[in-house]
């Protein structure tokens, strides 16, 4: 009986381990990985787990009992300060310094850090000015890239503290990127700046971490959840140029040749 309850616990354990890591960014070959390493270092004979883009079927094995359970993935962005403060519990698990009811406690209490928003708009601007004037853009170009980046990426933020859908929001934020950067381009002073200024604009829009993790998890043998995360980069990337084509339309902008 006593087997039974650690066993639940366990599994319970497991799972809150999986779910945190698939939620906050985490390759699915990573997510199961450690909730087995998890479990085995809690002492369960063996842990097996399907993952899907968005749910995680997780079974454990005791003395020739099974027991499974299930738990619905929601995306809460991209964090990995909740990875690695997962994968620390981890390990201290396997080095005997925590049981399960420590492994409990400190999952309960990881809480994602968050940058100050206007660190995050600062440096979003600064990374887009170094791109355009790494690009030949030129300093004009920077400073182009910068108002209009920081302004799009203010604009996204808030988008998302009021529950916008995703693709929605990049599609809006598109648009304001390059409506800042192609109105600002029209004025007299700024006539001969190069267009990779509007370009460099919306790069805060590039989904490159759910790419790149789409692809670690084909290549790793997640084929379903890998083709789940690059359809969802793909919407993402073009709802930003529906939101591009649409500011250029509107306000009849050059465009990025």
């Amino acid at each position: 009986m006593q087997d039974q309850h650690l066993q639940r616990d366990v599994t319970r354990l497991c799972i809150q381990c999986g779910i945190l890591l698939l939620q906050h960014g985490a390759e699915s070959a990573l997510v199961e990985e450690l909730s087995t390493r998890l479990g085995l270092a809690l002492g369960m004979d063996s842990v097996e787990s399907a993952i899907s883009a968005n749910a995680i079927v997780l079974t454990t094995i005791l003395d020739a009992h099974c027991l499974t359970t299930t738990r619905k993935n929601s995306d809460r962005g991209i964090n990995m300060h909740v990875v690695t403060q997962v994968q620390h519990i981890v390990i201290m698990t396997e080095h005997a310094l925590l049981d399960h009811h420590d492994v409990q406690r400190r999952l309960a209490h990881i809480r994602p850090y968050r940058y100050p928003r206007w660190q995050v708009v600062l440096m979003v601007g600064l990374s887009c000015a170094c791109f355009c004037k790494l690009n030949n853009g030129g300093w004009d170009g920077a400073a182009v890239a910068f108002i209009s980046s920081s302004i799009a990426m203010y604009v996204r933020q808030l988008l998302t503290q009021r529950q916008m859908h995703p693709q929605i929001n990049f599609c809006l934020t598109a648009f304001v990127a390059t409506s800042i950067s192609g109105l600002l381009l029209t004025l007299p002073l700024l006539r001969n700046t190069p267009t990779v200024a509007m370009a460099a604009s919306v790069l805060l829009l590039v989904p490159g971490f759910p790419l790149i993790n789409a692809v670690a998890d084909m290549f790793k043998g997640h084929v379903n959840t890998g083709l789940a995360r690059w359809a969802m980069a793909s919407l993402l990337t073009l709802a930003t140029c529906i939101g591009v084509v649409m500011a250029m339309s509107v306000w009849g902008l050059r465009g990025w040749a």
